[in-house]
């Protein structure tokens, strides 16, 4: 699957986007703050129909415009789709589009366009909180699984009603039972969420340290699951249900559910060294491209496809080398089209100075000339 054709209306401070891209891929040229991270913020939306920087829908909404609106059309050997994506200020509707119909739910279109971005912000997926990880586990899972997208989506809603009822406790007569009633659901979701990340974690363990070590990491690379969970047993369920229940005293008293899969993390250590704590700023790096090249090659192996990639200036302050390096990662069996957004013609890798070329000037594309560059 590739992406032919990309429309933009009024995204950030894209006002006006109209793409046609090559089958290999594109390079976008122009300064910080001009706009060619927003180019692929929005090619990302159409993939987890959100901002992969995180900001408000209504915040994507160009200064002074009424809405925004992001389109395109892809090629693939069963012919290619359609799918557009709107969102009105005004209303704060989302409205979304495939092949020229609305699915009857946004989840759906979750994964219309398989992409993975690579960006230097991608540290914080190591230096940050658990909460990054666990994201980026969600993430990976849910665009591979269906069914670990409608448990996740169980378990989410059962967590904020069992926690209302929790915060609801703590101001007024404790009542269990209001609880208790909640804890089946996140025992049963849990679980299956739960297993999909530690079978996902244990298969990729290798290829995680691989990685690592291709990119230039010396040290031994290991990433783990890490929960409070004792699921020695083998029963999952049964033991989340037994822990909620061993916690609900407590989160009655802090108005808070302390024992599930929304409090576990994905450790990542170097010799056996915390990375969070104890690693440098180069090796957060080394690990954070290692686990988008994971994400990448889940999305192509579950859905047989090579994703979109989308590297916004991935290579900055990294030596010739291991630029190599990683784009050879990212290049392996099966690549996919490549957009790459840069400063200067001269942050371009050796490996993608084949692609065709844009200059993005005060949120306007156009084609690179010499002139134009000058």
């Amino acid at each position: 699957m590739r992406l032919a054709r990309l429309s933009v209306r009024d995204f950030r401070n894209l006002e006006r986007v109209e793409l046609e891209l090559p089958p290999e891929g594109m390079v976008v040229v122009g300064e910080n703050g001009h706009g060619k991270t927003n180019l692929l913020e929005a090619a990302y939306y159409l993939q987890l129909l959100r901002s992969a920087r995180g900001a408000r829908d209504v915040d994507l909404v160009r200064f002074g415009a009424p809405a925004f609106h992001v389109g395109a059309d892809t090629a693939a050997p069963d012919g290619g789709h359609g799918i557009g994506v709107g969102f009105e200020r005004a209303t704060k509707r989302k409205r979304v589009t495939l092949d020229g119909t609305e699915p009857p739910r946004l989840s759906d279109a979750l994964g219309a366009l398989p992409a993975v971005l690579c960006s230097p912000r991608d540290a914080a997926l190591v230096s940050g909180s658990p909460g990054e990880r666990r994201r980026y586990l969600d993430v990976t899972l849910a665009l591979t699984s269906r069914p670990y997208l409608t448990a996740l989506q169980s378990y989410r809603g059962a967590l904020a009603r069992r926690n209302a009822a929790l915060r609801e406790g703590a101001r007024a007569i404790r009542d269990e039972a209001r609880v208790a009633v909640w804890e089946p659901a996140l025992a049963e979701h849990g679980a299956r969420i739960w297993s999909a990340r530690v079978a996902w974690v244990a298969q990729h363990q290798e290829r995680f340290a691989s990685v690592c070590e291709a990119i230039g990491e010396r040290g031994a690379a290991v990433i783990r699951y890490q929960s409070a969970l004792d699921a020695s047993e083998g029963d999952v369920a049964a033991a989340l249900a037994r822990a909620l229940e061993a916690k609900r005293a407590l989160d009655l008293k802090r108005g808070l559910t302390h024992a599930g899969p929304h409090r576990d993390d994905l450790e990542l250590t170097l010799d056996g060294r915390d990375l969070r704590t104890f690693g440098s700023a180069g090796q957060h790096r080394t690990a954070a491209i290692a686990l988008r090249v994971l994400e990448q090659e889940t999305l192509r192996d579950r859905r047989d496809a090579a994703p979109l990639l989308l590297l916004d200036d991935p290579f900055a302050e990294l030596d010739a080398r291991r630029s190599a390096r990683i784009l050879e990662l990212f290049a392996g069996e099966g690549a996919g089209q490549t957009i790459l957004a840069v400063p200067r013609e001269a942050d371009i890798p050796a490996g993608l100075t084949r692609l065709a070329r844009w200059r993005v000037q005060h949120g306007t594309l156009s084609p690179w000339t010499r002139a134009g560059a000058a």
